[in-house]
């Protein structure tokens, strides 16, 4: 059912006005967080990949443009669609909408560690990035170059932010991910090795043979500042590098990512 807005306190619009991130993902009862999607394209993902749609807030000139197909989608499962003029929409959300569309949907439940790595060759364990953007980006690159499970400390952002949900493209809803409460070491009853991305004196180059030879391998990547702690790097089995060049320590954790899972892969 579509509805005109008139006024911006209608009962299901808080969701997009005035709950925090940390309201939406609602951590006292977690079956009833929420989350929020941008873009025609993005929500397109998520609902292909099972997410259950709470609402639409949808600006007047896309409910018969771009995001036609949602809306009747909404309409079909008796879910609503707000609507009104960007103006009106942007007074609402705090920020011009993207692309003029935005979804709330249900927050599934996450997978437990052993289903990420039952079928995997290659994972990523992110470690305290709290950065939105890259962990956004990480996602990108996860699905774009054959990662196979996003495992993430309780330190790190939630995949489900809304900025890293739109920076990843939908990407979040493409690689299977969860968090990981125990012990790197714990990932080695699953047949894994892991690799430190790390500048330590003892790293060798990503290119190592003996890296890209390993049949299961969990690529470690830490926060955007520090890096990895030392007892975390001193407790896997191998630490890497990228060879740089031109006095360049490091690259940004999002664009190293890239790098190590592009050399990485499993062949």
């Amino acid at each position: 059912m579509t509805r005109q807005l008139a006024d911006l306190k209608e009962p299901g619009l808080e969701v997009y006005s005035t709950l925090t991130e940390a309201q939406l993902r609602n951590r006292l009862e977690p079956a009833k967080g929420v989350f929020i999607v941008e873009s025609p394209k993005v929500i397109r993902i998520a609902l292909a990949q099972g997410c259950e749609p709470v609402s639409l807030l949808c600006e007047q000139r896309h409910i018969e443009g771009d995001a036609a197909d949602i809306v009747a989608e909404m309409e079909r499962r008796g879910r609503p669609v707000y609507t009104g003029p960007r103006e009106l929409l942007s007074t609402l959300t705090g920020y011009t909408l993207t692309r003029g569309v935005l979804c709330a949907m249900r927050r599934p439940t996450q997978p437990p560690v052993a289903d990420i790595c039952r079928e995997a060759r290659r994972l990523v364990v992110i470690k305290g990035v709290v950065d939105t953007t890259n962990i956004g980006a990480i996602f990108r690159s996860a699905a774009a170059l054959g990662i196979d499970g996003v495992l993430l400390t309780r330190d790190t952002c939630d995949p489900l932010n809304r900025r890293a949900v739109r920076v990843s493209m939908g990407s979040v809803f493409l690689v299977p991910w969860t968090w990981l409460d125990d012990d790197l070491s714990s990932l080695r009853q699953y047949g894994f090795k892991t690799v430190s991305m790390a500048l330590t004196d003892d790293s060798v180059p990503i290119d190592d043979a003996t890296l890209t030879g390993e049949p299961r391998l969990a690529i470690v990547m830490g926060t955007e500042g520090d890096g990895l702690p030392h007892d975390l790097i001193a407790s896997t089995d191998y630490v890497a590098r990228i060879p740089m060049a031109h006095g360049v320590d490091s690259l940004n954790v999002a664009a190293a990512a890239a790098v190590a899972f592009w050399q990485l892969r499993a062949r």
